[in-house]
């Protein structure tokens, strides 16, 4: 994402950095080339806990293939592949004429590892994010506000740009088409945040609230079209989506009683089907 010639002198001038809560909201003006946008002295990052008892959540899901019951597996647990153990309890088998044909059967096991993260936890997740993501808003040569926001559990780095026609193109690259580039970035923070804590990261990066609008959108046509297939017993699949929109799928569709979703087919063309619960 190259800066613009036309913008990079001016955007160079500005200096200092602020942090104010509005609204219950921290907010954090970054501006590239900013020397004391590093943590002032003698602010220390939130303390975690101590070290917790490991605790181990695990799953069954059954689903055509191996591959759509682990990832029925992994959106149940809320979990990566590379936060879980597997094991194939039963291969698929296609049968004959539909007779004697069986599902995939896998458990999914969470890795030990410490219990939920605390407040402590997120609000250091959230200072390191925040501190990755700024730095790199520099690097590009954006100016942006960076804010913390917590809705529903979940802590959100959201990221605004200001009101004019240049800024609106800043943050429009920065989401990227079908929000790539954001999950690129989003990918990126997770795994600072992970190697820094030791913790799955439980912050999500947005930019001017295109997530928060998105998981509206995608959950209540979820949810429509889950109605439609328990009232005619038909399946129905949706558009491709990548994995952030494949999750917040599933788990509208769980909220619908006498049906179950699962993923087909290879990125960038995965989906999800809708279909009565068997």
């Amino acid at each position: 994402m190259a800066r613009r010639p036309g913008r990079a002198s001016w955007r160079r001038s500005w200096t200092g950095s602020r942090t104010s809560v509005r609204a219950g909201r921290d907010r954090r003006v970054n501006r590239p080339g900013d020397p004391s946008r590093a943590r002032p002295p003698g602010r220390p990052l939130p303390q975690r806990s101590p070290a917790r008892e490991a605790t181990v959540d695990e799953v069954e899901r059954s689903a055509p293939s191996v591959e759509e019951a682990i990832e029925a597996a992994l959106a149940e647990l809320g979990a990566t592949e590379q936060e879980v153990a597997v094991q194939i309890l039963q291969e698929p088998r296609g049968g004959f004429m539909g007779v004697g044909s069986q599902e995939a059967v896998v458990r999914v096991r969470l890795r030990a590892r410490r219990e939920e993260a605390t407040e402590e936890d997120l609000e250091e997740q959230a200072e390191i994010a925040a501190d990755f993501v700024e730095g790199l808003l520099s690097r590009i040569g954006l100016v942006a506000e960076v804010e913390q926001q917590v809705d529903d559990g979940t802590m959100y780095l959201n990221v605004v740009g200001g009101e004019s026609e240049d800024d609106e193109e800043d943050m429009g690259l920065l989401i990227g088409r079908h929000g790539q580039t954001l999950e690129a970035v989003q990918e990126l923070t997770r795994v600072v945040v992970g190697h820094k804590t030791g913790l799955r990261c439980r912050v999500i990066v947005d930019v001017e609230d295109y997530k928060k609008r998105q998981r509206a959108r995608l959950a209540s046509r979820a949810v429509e079209v889950a109605r439609r297939v328990a009232r005619t017993g038909k399946e129905e699949a949706l558009d491709p989506m990548n994995p952030y929109e494949r999750k917040v799928v599933h788990d509208a569709v769980a909220g619908v009683s006498g049906v179950e979703s699962s993923s087909r087919g290879e990125d960038p063309d995965r989906r999800v089907v809708i279909r009565p619960r068997s």
